[in-house]
């Protein structure tokens, strides 16, 4: 019997609960211990979190510090560099050196106040005119010190498209990351290696916005699904650690139930098959359960906390416009199966008088489906790559979706869809 792996739904994992990206952690480790600056990118519950602290985790047993700062709720450069001095207030060299050069608002001794405390006090003593100089001198004494250092920032382009809305321009935007870019490479060969991630694709925006050079100092990685073989061993492992009897074939029923193998989708789909056995009073899953489960439990009422954020992340990735846009690409895909060029040439005819450069709009909004992976590119269109996610947005749309072809004879508008 393996090591006892724990079923999870929702949290990041590490240790014996960390299974079977040895591959892309050892590429990803060998680029950090190389000094390489890292945008890590995939999608939604694909374990980038996971990687990333279990990374952090054996980097720490051979010496290095580990800074991992999440900045999906900050809502200025202000605040991420606070939250990066929340990060180090456990490494005393750090911390303490930073503390001396902001004593103004940092007198008490940094052993004497807790980390959220800490953060507070470091906020207070920054605004827009001093942000710069107070982040590079945090980034500074985290070079100055003896151990390398690993500063990990996450939610990135969540933190940065919140700017960009509240602005209405991407000036702040452009300031920090070309403020972080200029530091991180002043630093030379002692800087903290950088890795930047999100659930949200950061080089598109940057892309939109004009500026891809700000993060081209950025070692591209991204993280894929599991192909099956991985995803029926994780099965199996769980299985065994839970003592639960699985008929064969159940692991890669489930696999192609899901459609990929999206390593939180795998651990929810087991954890609702070991409830739904429970609630038979027996300790064995079948295959006739798989398809069950999966359309009472992960689609049905029960499984929606695990879909509904990839809703919330579309808006969270786009306005008003491009959000808008974006629904009726997902709604199409999913209920006609395809978003096929004619479906978007008639999109772009329904939307023309709405927005300009509509054309233009729809492109960008088919890359971030794309980036993010809701959608992949085909000879005839672009689909879901998950079978789940398509089923879960045709339950959503199928009863009142009008094909967009369709939609646009019925208007009469002159798009020349055809």
């Amino acid at each position: 019997m393996g090591p006892f792996m724990r079923s999870s739904t929702g949290r990041w994992v590490s240790g014996a609960d960390f299974f079977d990206r040895e591959a892309e952690l050892d590429v990803l480790e060998s680029r950090v211990r190389g000094r390489n600056h890292v945008l890590l990118t995939g999608q939604r519950r694909m374990g980038k979190t996971s990687i990333l602290r279990e990374l952090g985790r054996r980097l720490e047993g051979d010496g290095w510090v580990f800074l991992f700062v999440d900045v999906e709720g900050a809502d200025g450069p202000e605040d991420a560099i606070a939250d990066i001095a929340q990060a180090t207030h456990p490494y005393r060299p750090i911390s303490s050196r930073f503390a001396t050069g902001m004593r103004r608002w940092l007198s008490d001794k940094v052993e004497e106040v807790g980390a959220s405390q800490f953060r507070l006090k470091v906020r207070a003593g920054l605004n827009a005119g001093s942000w710069r100089r107070y982040g590079k001198r945090l980034l500074s004494d985290c070079a100055k010190q003896e151990r390398p250092v690993l500063l990990v920032i996450d939610e990135v382009p969540i933190f940065l498209k919140r700017m960009l809305e509240r602005d209405g321009s991407a000036t702040r935007v452009d300031e920090f990351l070309s403020w972080l870019r200029a530091t991180i490479l002043a630093l030379g060969e002692n800087s903290p290696v950088l890795i930047l991630s999100g659930s949200i694709g950061l080089d598109p925006l940057v892309r939109r916005l004009r500026i891809p050079d700000r993060i081209n100092h950025l070692d591209p990685f991204r993280l894929g699904p599991w192909d099956r073989e991985t995803s029926v061993a994780c099965f199996e492992r769980l299985a065994e650690s839970h003592e639960l009897r699985v008929e064969v074939g159940v692991a890669g029923a489930v696999h192609d139930a899901l459609g990929l193998g999206i390593p939180q989708h795998v651990q929810s789909f087991f954890a609702r098959l070991r409830e739904h056995a429970t609630m038979q009073g027996r300790h064995r899953v079948t295959v006739a359960d798989v398809a069950e489960v999966y359309r009472n439990g992960l689609l049905g009422p029960s499984g929606q906390s695990d879909l509904v954020h990839y809703e919330t992340r579309l808006r969270e990735a786009f306005d008003d416009a491009g959000h808008s846009l974006a629904m009726e690409i997902v709604a199409e895909a999913a209920v006609e199966g395809v978003f096929t060029p004619v479906a978007e040439r008639s999109l772009a005819a329904l939307y023309g008088g709405l927005m300009e450069d509509v054309a233009v709009r729809i492109a960008d909004v088919l890359e971030v489906l794309v980036h993010d992976g809701y959608l992949e590119a085909g000879e005839d269109g672009f689909r879901f790559q998950s079978r789940l996610l398509k089923d879960w947005w045709t339950a959503r749309f199928r009863d009142h979706h009008v094909a967009l072809e369709e939609r646009l004879e019925s208007s009469g508008a002159d798009g020349n869809a055809r």
